[in-house]
């Protein structure tokens, strides 16, 4: 992904709520491209938290790489990790920790996450913090 021009604030870089809107497009883009049609009508996720760290700013003409992994799942509660940075930079512009909380759609209560979303994503039940680490 780029940065658009509406993308940078008066300090001529990326807004900082531009990263926040990236880290829920590539969570969002992630459960459409794992999930079936049938988890999608049966499941809905809404954030909770978000923790933001900010470390490189993002300049006009700079591209952008996201990457997202999952970390630890309790009841309804998942967290989701999103690393933003330059291409080939050694460390990221921008880390992003979501907690989403995944919502019955037809009852619109908070449902524990189960073996089907774990299965879908790919992961076992115990999760690293960090792919690779």
């Amino acid at each position: 992904m780029d940065p658009v021009a509406d993308d940078f604030d008066e300090l001529g870089h990326v807004n900082n709520a531009v990263y926040l809107k990236w880290a829920q497009e590539i969570a969002v883009r992630h459960w459409s491209l794992i999930a079936t049609p049938e988890m999608k009508a049966k499941w809905l996720w809404v954030v909770l938290r978000h923790e933001i760290d900010y470390r490189d700013p993002i300049l006009p003409g700079d591209g952008v790489i996201a990457r997202t992994w999952l970390g630890a799942a309790e009841g309804p509660r998942f967290d989701r990790f999103v690393d933003i940075r330059k291409p080939g930079a050694a460390r990221a512009a921008a880390s992003v920790k979501s907690t989403w909380v995944m919502i019955d759609a037809a009852t619109r209560r908070p449902k524990r996450v189960g073996a089907e979303i774990f299965e879908a994503f790919g992961v076992s039940l115990s999760l690293s913090p960090s792919p690779g680490d």
